[in-house]
């Protein structure tokens, strides 16, 4: 029986068979130097050719969705997935904000509803069904605080056990529910590449199941269904534009690949624009992208999820942007916090800094007239503001306490 998939390097081209666990290209990971982003990170990929005959003269999308898109997943059986609730996140619809009517439609894509309250659930539930299948029964990650936590939620579900390297500066929310979740937490002194680092080192001496984003290419198919969903929930209609918060560029390629398994089974017949959203105070990808030598500097920025001084996905970002026109922002801290409260009171979404970043970039756009009339455009939240309270206490003045007589709130309430 042929594989369902196959694995294709991003730098070289080379395809491997998926009957082994594979991370990075053989080939072209000889070359990585630690200081940059790594190469060979590898992409799945179908028979799409086969998937449309099979499906002839019919509704190919609808075809897929009716059966959870399992024809382009590297699983091979809805039951390996957790039994949590993952994706199927709402969208939902604003036509105004601070009471102004916007000229354009404004969607919010609500990831936060996910079963640990962030975008990585989607990533965590692919890799663990995948490990479920193949009778692996640990799984390794890094992570600033999101990912460990979906990982570890996700094997609770499954029976799995999970190892979460972290740096020791995370938020307190995030570490918390890793673990209450049980998995076994090892905070490093240093930075999320740092953790990273050594959490592949401890995949190598102990040959567990490593999760890591642009080291396990599972994840970005996790990542991908998050366009598969947008374009049914959508009506089948592509945006226009769609704002992701950037990091190590995992998420943007996940977005990405969605679509282009859309185009190369004919379903759509181009890629909406999709747009970068880096913190001015980690914009190593964005700075990078048409340099000739990759550049980092020091990431220091209140949206820790998508902090990073070495961008991992790194060049498989940059030639999706390169190839399908994708644009790209960035925004200041100062931003994201009046973009938070603007979010929170117009829509009831609170979202962490690193999903607001994606706000803060539409606002942006927004206020620079680059958002055309009646164009659709897709904001993805990618996180719960619960997950760090710290940031946003700058917003946050607590009013003094009144006694229990009703003439002392007349004027308050006034």
């Amino acid at each position: 029986m042929p594989d369902k998939f196959q694995y294709e390097c991003n730098d070289c081209g080379k395809t491997y068979n998926s009957e082994v666990v594979m991370y990075l290209c053989p080939s072209c990971q000889e070359g990585n130097q630690p200081d940059l982003p790594p190469k060979g990170v590898l992409k799945t990929i179908y028979d799409y050719e086969q998937i449309r005959f099979s499906i002839p003269g019919k509704n190919i999308f609808e075809i897929l969705q009716d059966d959870h898109f399992m024809e382009i997943l590297p699983i091979n059986d809805m039951k390996s997935l957790p039994p949590l609730k993952v994706g199927n996140t709402p969208l939902y619809r604003f036509e105004k904000l601070d009471s102004a009517e916007l000229p354009f439609e404004l969607f919010l894509k609500d990831d936060s509803q996910n079963p640990t309250f962030s975008f990585k659930d989607r990533a965590s539930a692919l890799v663990s069904a995948w490990a479920k299948e193949n009778n692996i029964d640990t799984i390794i990650a890094a992570s600033t605080g999101n990912a460990g936590s979906s990982l570890a939620g996700i094997c609770a579900s499954q029976g799995q056990k999970s190892v979460i390297f972290v740096p020791a500066s995370a938020p307190l929310a995030k570490l918390t529910q890793i673990m209450m979740y049980g998995a076994k937490i090892i905070p490093v002194r240093g930075t999320y590449d740092n953790a990273y680092d050594l959490s592949v080192k401890a995949t190598e001496q102990s040959g567990y199941y490593n999760r890591n984003t642009a080291f396990n290419p599972l994840t970005i198919e996790g990542k991908k269904t998050v366009s598969l969903e947008l374009f049914g929930q959508m009506n089948q209609q592509l945006p226009d534009r769609i704002f992701v918060p950037v990091g190590d560029g995992v998420v943007l390629s996940g977005v990405y690949k969605g679509f282009e398994d859309l185009l190369k089974l004919g379903i759509i017949d181009r890629i909406p624009v999709m747009v970068a959203v880096q913190a001015d105070g980690s914009r190593n990808l964005v700075d990078n992208l048409f340099a000739n030598e990759f550049k980092t500097s020091g990431s220091k920025t209140i949206a820790d999820s998508i902090s990073v001084d070495i961008p991992r996905n790194f060049h498989m970002t940059t030639d999706f942007m390169k190839k399908y026109g994708g644009e790209w922002i960035t925004v200041t801290d100062e931003e994201i916090l009046e973009a938070s409260a603007l979010l929170s009171r117009n829509t009831g979404i609170f979202s962490e800094p690193a999903a607001v970043a994606a706000f803060a970039g539409m606002v942006k756009y927004m206020a620079a007239d680059k958002l055309e009339a009646g164009s659709k455009n897709v904001v993805l939240l990618t996180g719960s503001g619960l997950k760090d309270l710290k940031s946003v206490q700058p917003l946050i003045t607590l009013p003094e306490p009144v006694d229990p007589d009703i003439k002392d709130i007349e004027d308050i309430l006034k």
